[in-house]
């Protein structure tokens, strides 16, 4: 009786290991986009703030 324990017991062992050995990994993550390039929209707009800016300053002195 206890040595068809052990047989089980390890026949049970070794069919789970099977199973987990044989999972595939999760393919490799593509890399990140890059950094967003400033376009020249995002220039002129910087630009114009600036100069709304200034010229907001020069009003109150």
């Amino acid at each position: 009786m206890k040595k068809r324990n052990y047989i089980l017991l390890f026949l049970v062992v070794t069919v789970v290991f099977m199973g987990h050995s044989q999972i595939v990994p999760p393919p490799v993550p593509p890399p990140p986009p890059p950094g967003i390039p400033i376009d020249s929209g995002s220039i002129f707009l910087l630009i114009a703030g600036l100069f709304y800016g200034v010229k907001k300053i020069k009003r109150k002195f």
